[in-house]
């Protein structure tokens, strides 16, 4: 029987691998790439075989970089597409949606990529798996780690928000906390790797873990009605989840399961991380690493590892990059949350703030079928918002004081009416 991998691939030479736990190419240095036979995948992926499939991103099973159907799982992936008719109106958009990646089993997108590591990390017969995280990973790692009965280091800065600390230790693996930033734990976690036989997902195991990413591409144009959205909006860190996104589609597209397309890819940063969108905005693919100052540390990559793709595909689309502040940032999470019930962490504030720019700029047209990623639950990072939400009037049980209480309020205008 003819398999789906066909191996390897180096992104910047082209010469081809085994499918082993490798990342960079011996050659040139370029990161690698599953290389898939799609004749043989074109003859058994078609709409009909994955809408019979399971209620979870496995639906793609034929798609994804794994042998054997005995996967590492929590249900993850098919997560909600909702169109978002309350933040559109209030942004003059007509086809707003919201992917909704806050309610996968540990609470982000990261869910996804794990699912495909750990399974192909176990194919390949290791024992222990690790990661350098800003916090989804981890907590995604120690959750999948555990079910897999595979034992789990993971690296996180020191200083991370405290609710993503307890969300990866309640799963029981070991965790090293690194007094810096992600950057200096991932090139720590670099050399971990050449020493110890481990399936670090996002080093020696990241060209079957980036793959999990193209999911979000697949769901959103099957939730569609098998098409393409013209528009979506990223949050960026390393680059990789809006390389994989447009890889998803294109994939797509190339088996005949959609139409052909021109989706622009919009990248959404930080300003006090925003490397990427730097870069867009200056009309090169040269990144400029910088040094993390940011509330939104789940995208506090000051090195992105997948930078220079990102950048050339946003161009490439006619995208644009957005970096927005950190008032944005919490402004941008109050403001999902108060149109549609979405809590989302800092990421998803930076997604929706993006968002807001580029429709105040006339990027994103009023008819656009324009869809934004929200990929991790706010429960996370409820530091960011502390202080800045609404909080209990605090009244005795008597009735004369909450009438007092509810007529001091009736003149007062809700805060997203003005977004």
């Amino acid at each position: 029987m003819e398999a789906k991998i066909k191996g390897l691939k180096c992104k910047e030479c082209g010469r081809l691998f085994e499918a082993k736990a490798h990342h960079v190419c011996e050659f040139c240095f370029g990161p690698l790439e599953v290389d898939y036979n799609y004749e043989m995948i074109q003859k058994t992926v078609t709409r009909e075989s994955i809408e019979a499939g399971p209620r979870s991103l496995w639906r793609y099973w034929g798609l994804l970089p794994v042998e054997s159907k005995n996967i590492v799982t929590l249900q993850e992936g098919m997560t909600p597409l909702i169109h978002a008719k309350n933040l559109g109106a209030l942004l003059g958009l007509k086809n707003l949606y919201v992917k909704n990646d806050t309610v996968n089993p540990t609470f982000s997108f990261k869910d996804r990529v794990v699912s495909v590591a750990l399974t192909r990390a176990r194919e390949l017969g290791f024992t222990t798996v690790a990661c350098a995280s800003t916090g989804n990973l981890a907590g995604a790692v120690s959750a999948y780690g555990a079910v897999a009965n595979l034992k789990r280091f993971v690296f996180i800065p020191a200083d991370l928000e405290e609710g993503k600390v307890i969300g990866a230790g309640v799963y029981d693996p070991i965790i090293i906390g690194i007094t810096g930033n992600y950057d200096e734990v991932n090139r720590l976690c670099s050399e971990v790797a050449d020493a110890f036989k481990w399936a670090f997902v996002n080093v020696n195991i990241r060209p079957y873990y980036a793959e999990g990413s193209k999911t979000l591409g697949f769901e959103v144009a099957e939730q569609l009605g098998w098409r393409a959205p013209d528009q979506v909006v990223v949050p960026a860190a390393s680059g990789s989840l809006l390389t994989k996104i447009y890889k998803g589609l294109k994939e797509f597209e190339q088996l005949g399961l959609i139409e052909k397309h021109n989706t622009k890819l919009n990248c959404a940063q930080a300003l006090g991380c925003g490397p990427i969108a730097s870069a867009i905005q200056d009309g090169t693919d040269i990144i400029r690493p910088v040094r993390p100052k940011t509330i939104a540390k789940s995208l506090a990559i000051g090195n992105p590892a997948d930078g220079v793709y990102a950048a050339q595909l946003v161009m490439k689309t006619g995208g644009q990059g957005v970096s927005v502040s950190d008032e944005e940032i919490v402004e941008g999470i109050k403001l999902l949350a108060s149109t549609e019930g979405i809590f989302t962490e800092t990421a998803g504030g930076v997604t929706v703030a993006s968002l807001k720019r580029l429709v105040q700029t006339g990027r994103v047209a009023p008819d656009d079928v324009t869809v934004v990623y929200v990929t991790g639950n706010g429960l996370k990072t409820l530091d960011a918002v502390q202080g800045k939400v609404s909080r209990p009037h605090v009244i005795p049980a008597r009735f004369q004081d909450f009438r007092a209480v509810y007529d001091s309020l009736q003149n007062q205008t809700p805060a997203h009416a003005s977004a």
